[in-house]
C-alpha cells in the first residue's frame, strides 16, 4: 500500500521568511510606549535553554516588560491583530495568543543579540511567530542593523520608527553590535501547539 500527500491543497502562496509594515504607530504612540521604560523594573536579558542564564557571547542587552494591564491593551491589540492578519496570509500556522507578555528591549553602546533562533526546546517551542517593532530613529544610533540569514544571505530590515517586523520564530536572526547611541524596540511571540 502507498501512501500519496495531497501536495499543492495546502500551499501558501504568499509564504515569505518575513514581512515588515511602516507606520504601524504613531510617533505619539511610540513616545507613550518608550515611557513605559522607566516605568517598568529592566534587568539584564537571559538566554533560554537548559535554565535561563546570561550569556555575553550571544547577548548583550536591557530588558523590562511592557504589563498586559488595561492602560497596555491597546498595544496588545494592535500587535495581536497584525501578528494575526500576517499569519492569515503568508504562515497558516495554529495559534492561540502570546507566548509571554511584551518585551521593551533597549541595546545601547557594544549590545547586540547575535546569530539565533526564537524558537527551540522547552518553555520556547511553542513560539511560532515572532516580532519586532523598531521604536528608534534611524539617527539615534549606529550598528544595530537586526538582519536575517536566509541560505547564506544576509537581509537587513527597514530603521524607520515604527516599523513591524513579522516572521516564523525558526529564521535565523541577529541585531549588530550597537557602536553609538541607543536602539529601542518591542520583542514579543505569537505562539501556539505543537508543529503537527
Amino acid at each position: 500500500m502507498s501512501i500519496v500527500f495531497p501536495f499543492g491543497q495546502r500551499t501558501l502562496p504568499n509564504f515569505s521568511q518575513y514581512a515588515f509594515y511602516s507606520n504601524v504607530f504613531t510617533a505619539e504612540e511610540i513616545d507613550n510606549i518608550r515611557a513605559l521604560w522607566d516605568q517598568e523594573e529592566h534587568f539584564d536579558a537571559t538566554v533560554s535553554g537548559e535554565g535561563k542564564s546570561t550569556d555575553d557571547e550571544l547577548r548583550r542587552t536591557k530588558l523590562a516588560f511592557i504589563p498586559d494591564s488595561q492602560a497596555n491593551a491597546w498595544v496588545y491589540e494592535r500587535l495581536g491583530r497584525l501578528g494575526i492578519e500576517c499569519n492569515n496570509e503568508r504562515y497558516g500556522f495554529d495559534l492561540l495568543g502570546f507566548h509571554h507578555q511584551l518585551q521593551l528591549a533597549r541595546y545601547g553602546a557594544q549590545d547586540f543579540f547575535d546569530w539565533h533562533l526564537d524558537f527551540g526546546a522547552g518553555e520556547i517551542s511553542q513560539r511560532k511567530l515572532s516580532i519586532s517593532v523598531q521604536l528608534s530613529d534611524p539617527d539615534e544610533y549606529e550598528g544595530g542593523d537586526f538582519q536575517f540569514m536566509i541560505n547564506q544571505k544576509v537581509h537587513t530590515m527597514p530603521r524607520e520608527k515604527g516599523t513591524v517586523i513579522i516572521f516564523p520564530s525558526f529564521i535565523l536572526h541577529r541585531v549588530t553590535p550597537i557602536t553609538k547611541g541607543v536602539r529601542q524596540s518591542i520583542v514579543a511571540w505569537l505562539g501556539g501547539p505543537p508543529y503537527r
